[in-house]
């Protein structure tokens, strides 16, 4: 399953360094990899992984793509990560808060 969030764009984006370290305050580990087709954000002990728009370190768009085998699910704490930073998740009923 995949969830798309994003910060609005009324707001300064937020560099990758801010997302990783929210992530971690959720006590989470993430590794930011960047390719040249696209950043990832991979959390150590899961198969999720966010596929993390970025411009020079800056980003405003992420997509989670949820694996099926991890033992726990770690969305929930992903979300409440990207929440406190004051981003809002998209589904087919348009925008919805995350904290």
């Amino acid at each position: 399953m995949e969830t798309v969030v994003h910060l609005p764009e009324s707001e300064p984006p937020c560099t990758i360094r801010e997302v990783l370290d929210a992530l971690g305050s959720q006590k989470l580990s993430p590794r930011h990899e960047q390719k040249s087709w696209g950043d990832w954000i991979h959390l150590e002990d899961y198969r999720t992984v966010i596929s993390i728009e970025s411009m020079r370190g800056l980003t405003r768009s992420a997509t989670i793509e949820a694996s099926d085998e991890d033992s726990e699910d770690p969305t929930p704490s992903i979300l409440k990560a990207f929440g406190k930073l004051g981003w809002y998740g998209i589904d087919e009923d348009g925008e919805f808060p995350l904290d």
